[in-house]
């Protein structure tokens, strides 16, 4: 936390430029972040903000393959762990840390914001305010996701969540809320932020209202509450409801999908694994099969690996970048949310209008026939799986898995081959909440996830 804590004087004193620091009198005390304007360039430390977020349950989930050769070259042995499952324990602890750099960072805006007077730049301090509560609640969103159990209503208030660190402060020890005290949290710092956020937001990186409702139809639909999700992505969609046409990219590309295009409502990525980099990650052939050829998406996020006929890699990343795959926001996934939570509240007309406006910019134009299935069970079971193809290596499939485990229709059981070993992840097991890093363990005396 020192460190946290030095980093972010650094990166304040970085922003003001050489010749602002050197005016500076010794004056230790005039380092110290304490305007609207520190706080405003606090929040837009890209590197800090925006990137680095938890990438194990990506590495864990069923997207991708790695064969033993690959996975016996990877460099770090969490990667390993987490790709068979294993109960060993966890070494790398900037898989937690970043998470909660980011925490650290918004709670020091939020504390600087208590100190400055708001009627001075109301607006931009409303703005400030509302992207501080929006990145403490999405960084906290991304290490539920990883490090605890899924959400079920009737027992979240029992189990273990993660600590809620709500303060910038150094000298108090993190204990672990509740699940339920945890996605209070969430929800409760995404509604500040839809509060406070402006409409449009200019700065990328930089949140929006459209992205605070995305976030939360995110976090509702992780917590099986339909109806709410269906509110907010719905809520989310009047503001910003921007589709790529896939038809006017360019499939022959490397990396065909511009960073920051009109789909991206906020911009994030996971810390970069080599794991799921396209020189070891193969797409599962379960997966890249279910796409037909008139789907554009087969082409534009995968490619035939050149050393290794007959197997692909992805390279569809809405970061335009490879080895750190996007967590962000999107309208596409708000879309999908929406059509999801809709048939299952009953109303199957606006989940088909959904279904069909995404796949018409997804589908050769000449080919897309729209879907027309009236059964609420086969429809729901058509949205998942174009949920699951259009939001491939977007860091949502573990939480997919997670959250459907939990229906009896959609339980998957997750094998692996490794040196001619087979490893199963059976759902609803303990494993689906990795285990926290032995450090973060040791030095706060806070429980591990069971086993």
């Amino acid at each position: 936390m020192k460190t946290i804590l030095l980093y972010s004087l650094f990166v304040t004193l970085t922003m003001m430029g050489c010749a602002e620091f050197l005016e500076l009198k010794p004056d230790q005390k005039m380092a110290v972040p304490n305007t609207l304007n520190h706080a405003d360039l606090l929040l837009s430390d890209y590197s800090t903000m925006n990137t680095g977020y938890p990438s194990l349950g990506q590495v864990a989930c069923d997207e991708y393959y790695l064969n033993t050769e690959d996975w016996n070259a990877l460099p770090e042995e969490d990667e390993k762990a987490a790709y068979t499952w294993s109960d060993q324990i966890m070494m790398m602890h900037t898989q937690w840390q970043n998470a909660y750099k980011t925490v650290y960072v918004a709670n020091q805006v939020l504390e600087i914001l208590d100190n400055v007077a708001r009627n001075m730049e109301p607006v931009r301090y409303g703005h400030v305010l509302g992207g501080a509560h929006f990145f403490r609640a999405f960084a906290l969103h991304q290490l539920a996701g990883v490090y605890t159990l899924p959400y079920q209503s009737s027992t979240a208030d029992q189990e273990l969540g993660i600590p809620l660190r709500l303060s910038p402060a150094l000298d108090y020890k993190s204990v672990r809320s509740t699940l339920q005290a945890t996605y209070d949290q969430i929800i409760a710092d995404y509604k500040d932020a839809i509060k406070q956020l402006p409409i449009t937001e200019p700065r990328s990186g930089r949140p929006h209202k459209a992205a605070a409702y995305a976030g939360l139809a995110r976090v509702y639909l992780d917590m099986q509450d339909y109806e709410k999700a269906y509110r907010y992505a719905d809520s989310c969609l009047m503001f910003k409801s921007d589709l790529l046409n896939y038809q006017e990219l360019d499939a022959e590309s490397p990396l065909p999908i511009a960073r920051f295009n009109k789909e991206v409502l906020f911009a994030a990525t996971m810390v970069f694994t080599n794991a799921l980099g396209p020189y070891y990650a193969r797409i599962t052939p379960e997966l890249f099969t279910s796409y037909e050829d008139s789907d554009l998406r087969k082409k534009l996020f995968f490619e035939e690996n050149e050393s290794d006929a007959g197997t692909y890699a992805f390279k569809g990343s809405y970061d335009n970048t490879t080895g750190a795959p996007f967590v962000g926001l999107t309208s596409s996934e708000v879309y999908l949310i929406r059509a999801e939570s809709a048939v299952r509240t009953g109303k199957s007309a606006m989940a088909l209008a959904d279904i069909n406006k995404l796949l018409e910019h997804r589908i050769v134009h000449t080919d897309f026939a729209p879907v027309s299935e009236t059964d609420p069970k086969r429809l729901l079971s058509i949205i998942i799986n174009e949920r699951r193809k259009e939001l491939v290596f977007r860091g949502l499939r573990w939480g997919d898995l997670r959250r459907l485990n939990q229906e009896e229709s959609f339980r998957k059981t997750l094998n692996r081959t490794i040196d001619g070993k087979i490893y199963t992840l059976e759902p609803n097991t303990p494993k689906y909440a990795l285990l926290i890093p032995d450090l973060v363990i040791t030095e706060s005396g806070m429980p591990q996830n069971k086993r």
